[in-house]
């Protein structure tokens, strides 16, 4: 079991930044593909970004590239999620989930099917 524990959600002006992170417990974190995805009240959890279990290798949602970055600590087992140039339509709650993907299986499995553990979430929301 790995236990997944998301921090850093708020409330930001449009245009602003801010980083969420996810702390894991449990089972070998380095061992993990690490994944956020979000959901928005009434649509389905989208794929945001997912990292590999030793950082090598990122892939981003088509629409979030180059406003979104995933990274992580192996050292404090977190993985965080920076949001930058924000906009009221990315006002959703944030999740991070981990999967066993590989560095060859990660760009094409971007549903949350394919993730094995899950955290709680946290609200992220972006004012006009």
């Amino acid at each position: 079991q790995v236990q997944l524990v998301e921090s850093g959600g708020g409330l930001v002006q449009a245009g602003g930044s801010l980083r969420v992170s996810c702390a894991a417990s449990g089972r070998t974190f380095s061992n993990y593909a690490m994944a956020w995805f979000r959901q928005a009240p009434g649509k389905e959890r989208d794929f945001v970004a997912a990292i590999t279990s030793g950082g090598r290798r990122t892939v981003y949602a088509d629409s979030l590239k180059g406003r979104f970055t995933i990274s992580r600590d192996n050292a404090k087992n977190t993985v965080y999620l920076q949001l930058s140039s924000l906009k009221p339509e990315d006002t959703a709650v944030y999740y991070c989930a981990a999967g066993t993907l590989t560095f060859f299986t990660i760009p094409d499995r971007r549903k949350a099917s394919d993730y094995d553990y899950w955290g709680q979430g946290t609200q992220v929301t972006v004012s006009s």
